[in-house]
């Protein structure tokens, strides 16, 4: 039961929040309204497994960095509260149970499964050679809008596309306000991130930037779609929840992050994806 625990806490997975909605989001818009329970219930598993083992990887090829950086040295790995090697056997698990659901889905789910994979793999070592690495994140997330409507629909709409660069640049540019704690660290082993080669004032103008597109290509995912006042209404909400999460910091003052990085990003997916999906299921 301990061990179990401690694997929760490495995977964070209540942070599965940040997600799920958007998998759930674009499920719906591929089926115009509430899709069949079996498909919801494969989808989440899927996200569960792809999350799970994704986290786990990027905990386990990470520890060497997080013993040495004094924020992150007392997790479970780099203090040794678990071993390299159970968590490997998760990551195996967490993947199959992940390629397992996705094909429960259908081919073309199943056939895209392993470069999702490898994608959200990927990520985990890009901090070693590029400030980048923030946007690549953002692309694990974006998969997310996309594949759930491969789930329901079984093949590729690029409307689901725009929804995808949109939680691209979510992701991006909340990481990168997160990434600001790790500044001097980062810049004194050697790891890339935009505030430790940019600074942090310039990093969250441009995370500003990032969210800002974010707004833009979903109000044109939103007209493509003919979507109602009421996906429109969570819209704005979510705009403002973002303007809102950049006011709690500035280069000068970090000390709100966590609210800007948790609080506000979960409710962000969650408000999103509830207006949408009322939108979708109420409105004639």
């Amino acid at each position: 039961m301990r061990k179990s625990l401690i694997l929760l806490e490495i995977i964070k997975f209540e942070h599965t929040i940040f997600a799920l909605p958007f998998a759930f989001l674009g499920a719906f818009l591929a089926a115009q309204g509430l899709p069949e329970l079996p498909v919801l219930i494969w989808i989440v598993l899927a996200m569960v497994g792809g999350r799970s083992a994704a986290m786990a990887f990027n905990r386990q090829v990470d520890r060497v960095f997080d013993g040495l950086n004094p924020r992150t040295s007392n997790r479970a790995l780099p203090s040794g509260l678990i071993s390299p090697h159970l968590v490997t056997i998760f990551i195996l698990c967490s993947s199959t149970l992940f390629f397992f659901s996705a094909w429960m889905l259908n081919r073309l789910a199943f056939h895209l499964s392993p470069i999702a994979l490898a994608t959200v793999f990927f990520y985990s070592y890009t901090k070693r050679f590029t400030a980048l690495s923030h946007l690549l994140l953002g692309l694990s997330l974006a998969m997310a809008p996309v594949g759930g409507w491969i789930a329901v629909s079984g093949t590729f709409n690029p409307t689901s596309l725009w929804i995808g660069v949109a939680v691209l640049f979510w992701v991006g540019g909340f990481d990168i306000i997160y990434s600001c704690l790790d500044l001097e660290f980062d810049r004194d082993i050697g790891l890339h991130s935009m505030p430790s080669r940019l600074g942090i004032k310039t990093s969250l103008e441009i995370s500003m930037l990032l969210h800002i597109l974010m707004v833009l290509l979903l109000s044109y995912g939103f007209w493509e779609l003919e979507l109602s006042l009421v996906s429109w209404i969570g819209l704005v909400i979510v705009s403002l929840g973002l303007i809102y999460e950049h006011t709690l910091i500035n280069a000068k003052d970090l000390s709100r992050i966590d609210t800007a990085f948790f609080t506000i990003n979960g409710l962000i997916s969650v408000v999103l994806f509830t207006f949408v999906a009322l939108d979708l299921c109420l409105m004639p």
